[in-house]
């Protein structure tokens, strides 16, 4: 929460490589997105760039398909009537027009990207219940008096900052750490998949997914094997490629596939989507909507909570304890928290809300100088696409349509005036709201 701040009011230029979908939307003003060895600048956020990238897409495929059928019909013609000496003039102009067609490449979609969880036998509930459960190192509790049930229909969020004891509870439940005391009750044929970033370490670097898992899967036929790993998108290729030549997503995808090997009713997930990228993030967010089991997840991925979690959980001060409300509401606790103790102890929570909403007041008018001008960008942006799409249809140049031509022309350099307008009333109202606050 801090970096976006920090980015959206950074008054200098940023270059920002990141996965989160969030950090996207919220901190920048442009994608730059490369693809095939090309790069192409869209404004606005992600959420816009996937519009505008879907809309280009479509655009594209239909002039395509426009030069593709002219194309056809012009070299009909001139293989029907190249070679009779009555047609030879019409045949030659048409081998001309054919040379001046332009090119127009099809839109190639990627292969997308699909993760799926086996399905998981079903088994009495709770499948796991913990009764006054203390929890940490040694002597040391972390967590105390920690009380809970799971189902296999809870997806489970956990809320709370680093070292607040959440990788410390998951640990407990996939039993790699004992409780201090208390019990814990789990059903009689109950499997936990367990995920952890740091589980990375503990691949063996000259080895291939498939020795991994063979290992872990001492009975299977090798076509078993491939078909676990086959679920998270290792291929064959991949799975025969050693850890230490595989990339941070492709070991993540292996440690996904481990976790999942025997079909577990309760997945935990600890920070899953780290070495994720976005096709990826979707993917996992798909099929843990699929997922028939419990899960339980401890992520900093705004999206994937929103998406997964129908449950939050507040991991903090020592204990455990479901958390009312939603992710925007946890964002306003940890704003509150953040406050100095001097002045959260001056002033009352209705004192409070009173002088935000009179700083909003205060700002609306300046906010909107600045989104209305974010939005005559976007649709700027648009009309100019549609324009150059029009411009490369080749029936615009037929004879007779000079006219239509010069008048896109003329809009396309009207256009870039006006988004320098644009621009430059998005700066001063930026600068005007950062003065303010």
């Amino acid at each position: 929460m801090w970096l976006e701040t920090w980015l959206a009011r950074f008054p200098g230029a940023a270059l920002v490589v990141s996965h989160d979908r969030n950090l996207l939307d919220r901190a920048v003003e442009a994608i730059a997105h490369l693809d095939k060895g090309k790069i192409s600048l869209t404004p606005g956020g992600f959420d816009e760039f996937v519009r505008i990238r879907t809309e280009r897409a479509m655009q594209q495929t239909r002039a395509a398909e426009r030069v593709a059928a002219e194309r056809a019909h012009i070299q009909s013609f001139v293989d029907r009537f190249r070679y009779k000496a009555s047609k030879a003039r019409q045949a030659q102009a048409r081998i001309k027009a054919l040379e001046r067609l332009p090119q127009i490449e099809s839109v190639i979609e990627d292969t997308p990207t699909r993760f799926n969880f086996p399905e998981p036998p079903r088994i009495a509930p709770p499948i796991l219940t913990l009764d006054r459960v203390d929890i940490g190192y040694g002597m040391t509790a972390v967590l105390r008096n920690v009380s809970f049930s799971i189902d296999m229909d809870d997806r489970i969020a956990l809320l709370g900052a680093n070292g607040n004891g959440k990788s410390t509870l998951a640990k407990m439940l996939a039993e790699r750490l004992a409780p201090l005391s208390g019990e814990v009750r789990r059903g009689p044929r109950l499997k936990v998949g367990y995920f952890a970033q740091h589980q990375t370490d503990e691949l063996v670097a000259a080895e291939n997914p498939i020795d991994h898992m063979a290992r872990a899967l001492p009975n299977a036929l090798p076509p078993k094997l491939r078909a676990q790993l086959a679920r998270f998108g290792l291929d064959a290729d991949r799975a025969e490629t050693p850890v230490q030549n595989l990339s941070g997503g492709e070991k993540a995808r292996l440690l996904l596939a481990l976790a999942t090997r025997d079909a577990p009713q309760l997945l935990i997930l600890d920070e899953p989507t780290n070495h994720l990228d976005i096709d990826a993030r979707d993917a996992l967010v798909k099929a843990l909507a699929d997922f028939q089991g419990a899960v339980l997840l401890i992520t900093h991925d705004p999206h994937l909570v929103e998406l997964v979690a129908d449950r939050l959980w507040l991991v903090g001060d020592g204990s455990v304890k479901p958390f009312d409300g939603d992710l925007d509401d946890y964002r306003v606790l940890l704003v509150e928290r953040a406050r100095p103790a001097a002045r959260a102890n001056a002033v009352t929570r209705k004192d409070d809300r009173r002088e935000r909403a009179e700083t909003r007041a205060a700002l609306a008018p300046i906010r909107k100088k600045a989104q209305d001008a974010e939005k005559r960008l976007v649709v700027l942006a648009a009309e100019r696409v549609r324009i150059e799409s029009k411009l490369a249809d080749p029936a615009l140049y037929e004879p007779g349509r000079t006219g239509e031509i010069t008048a896109a022309n003329g809009r396309l350099a009207a256009i870039a005036k006006e988004v320098a307008a644009a621009e430059e009333a998005w700066l001063m109202a930026e600068e005007e709201l950062e003065s303010a606050s």
